[in-house]
């Protein structure tokens, strides 16, 4: 079999959004992931291994360095790739750039959560920060979303928000700089967080009611976005109760507090796409998810990848 590299500038034209989504989507309908991550490394400068198996669609392995300050030196934070198995030989599929990969896993993993956790009338979307997930967050909100009135771009440095508007400004949705993140939390009607924080920068005091929250940033054990007063207010569902509960900050800190249980996590994908879960129950109730990303979602979008790339050839 022909082993196949797969590059982020070679296959990110071929990649659709919504064909994304609905891999994720139909991914959870095959019998439930196995996966394992080990973190090793100081907390500013970390490989990550995440690894995958689901039954009929195969094995993954993802192998990365986060490393905080390469932002500085112009160079990638992110950078390494993944191995696909097949699920009957084990023979290598392809190795997929872990840019492409994550990029389109983590946007797709978010906006799958708007589609199962948002008001249907959600009309003002929210982004924070102005990185590479961010600006692809923006791409993906004008395509699956094109009823959307204004998509508003926060950074802490707003000469980065006003790049990424700038690079969109001949879109047909109104795309603005947010440039008061107290005022523009709380006329957004669905809130996604790509920051890099360690500490939250996304308080409850700022949300109104019927708000979806979208929390992306945060990966890691000393890791979070939303304070607790947030966390303690909305409902609270999850990509993988396996990949967040026990390994990122943004749940382990306010459980290991008290201001909340595991068991308010309402529910996952698995259960909200096999319907075994409610979603949002009103129209005023506040949806928080916490995307973690995990390697089973790795391997479903991979997987989407390497078709997309034998459909174009």
């Amino acid at each position: 079999m022909t082993q196949t590299y797969i590059s982020h500038d070679s296959a990110i034209g071929l990649i659709s959004w919504k064909k994304a989504i609905e891999a994720l989507r139909m991914g959870h309908l095959r019998p439930k992931a196995e996966v394992a991550d080990v973190f090793l490394g100081p907390s500013d400068a970390t490989l990550l291994n995440r690894a995958a198996y689901i039954e009929g669609l195969g094995y993954s392995v993802k192998a990365v360095t986060v490393m905080r300050d390469n932002a500085t030196k112009d160079l990638p934070t992110t950078q390494g790739a993944m191995m696909v198995f097949e699920p009957e030989s084990g023979c290598l599929r392809a190795m997929i750039d872990s840019r492409l990969v994550t990029k389109i896993k983590t946007v797709s993993d978010s906006l799958l959560g708007v589609k199962l956790l948002a008001r249907p009338d959600s009309k003002r979307v929210l982004i924070m920060g102005a990185g590479v997930i961010a600006k692809a967050l923006v791409d993906a909100y004008l395509e699956v979303f094109p009823e959307m009135e204004q998509i508003a771009v926060w950074a802490r440095r707003s000469v980065q928000a006003e790049q990424i508007v700038n690079d969109f400004r001949d879109a047909e949705t109104d795309i603005v700089v947010a440039h008061d993140l107290a005022e523009s939390a709380a006329s957004a009607d669905i809130i996604s967080s790509a920051t890099m924080t360690r500490s939250p920068v996304l308080m409850g005091e700022w949300i109104s009611p019927g708000t979806h929250v979208d929390l992306i940033g945060a990966f890691k054990a000393d890791m979070r976005e939303a304070d607790d007063a947030l966390i303690a207010k909305g409902a609270i569902f999850v990509d993988s109760r396996d990949t967040t509960l026990r390994h990122i900050g943004e749940l382990m800190i306010p459980i290991a507090a008290g201001v909340i249980s595991a068991e308010n996590v309402r529910a996952e994908f698995y259960d909200l796409i096999s319907m075994d879960q409610p979603g949002r129950i009103s129209d005023d109730q506040i949806t928080i998810f916490k995307n973690g990303g995990g390697a089973h979602l790795d391997l479903m979008i991979g997987d989407y990848i390497i078709q997309a790339v034998e459909d174009a050839t």
